[in-house]
Parts: structure tokens; C-alpha cells; sequence
């Protein structure tokens, strides 16, 4: 089980939909103070789980959904999906598919969905 792509919309900095394709060889994401590292480590815990807010750098979990800036409006939801391709026979994921999507979606009201392959699911699965 390796991860190729993480798709992040709306999740604290990130007001647009970022797609980033993990290719093989990848260990880190570098890059200057302020660019959003910190962020996609954020966002890859959350779809995974993470329940606490404090562990996110917030203090509530309505701070993960982008808050808007001067030319942007805030957004109503924050989503985060990440893909694993599950081809490897000795890291392989207990399911059928050689490709694994995890989503997470999070609103503004308190709501929150799971989803493995598109497919609403629970946290517990």
C-alpha cells in the first residue's frame, strides 16, 4: 500500500481544490515558511481520524474549513481525500480494489461524512 494522490478542498489554507500526486521516491514536501506544509500534514491525519481539533492546530473543528481572505468568501465545507494504490500483495489493504480513496468531508454545521471509494461509510470502517 503506497499513497499516490491527496485531494484537498477547502481545508484551511487551501480555498481551492489542490490535487498532489505522490510519485514514487517521495519521502517529504519541502518548501518556504507559510506555504502550507504543516496544512497537508494536517489534512492527511484528519481523513485518517484525527478527532481532536487541538491536534490540528485549532481550537475548534470549524478551524479546519478555510475561513476566507480579502477576495475569497469563506467556504461551507472542508474535504479531504487520499489515495493508496493497493496493488502490493505484501501491503495489501483487506478489500478488492487495487486503488483505495479515504474521504472525509466536514460542514460548517457540525455534519460530517466518510467515504471509502465514494461510498459513504462510518469512521469505524
Amino acid at each position: 500500500m503506497r499513497l499516490t494522490k491527496i485531494e484537498i478542498n477547502g481545508f484551511k489554507s487551501f480555498a481551492k481544490k489542490t490535487e498532489i500526486q505522490v510519485e514514487k521516491g517521495i519521502t517529504a514536501i519541502i518548501g518556504p515558511n507559510g506555504s502550507g506544509k504543516s496544512n497537508i500534514a494536517d489534512a492527511v491525519r484528519w481523513v485518517l481520524g484525527e478527532q481532536s481539533a487541538r491536534v490540528l492546530r485549532g481550537t475548534k473543528m470549524e478551524d479546519i474549513i478555510f475561513g476566507g481572505a480579502d477576495s475569497r468568501r469563506p467556504m461551507g465545507f472542508a474535504e479531504v481525500s487520499v489515495t493508496f494504490d493497493n496493488t502490493s500483495p505484501e501491503n495489501r489493504l483487506d478489500c478488492p480494489y487495487d486503488e483505495v480513496t479515504v474521504t472525509r468531508r466536514y460542514y460548517r454545521a457540525g455534519e460530517s461524512e466518510y467515504f471509502i471509494n465514494r461510498r459513504p461509510c462510518r469512521l469505524r470502517d
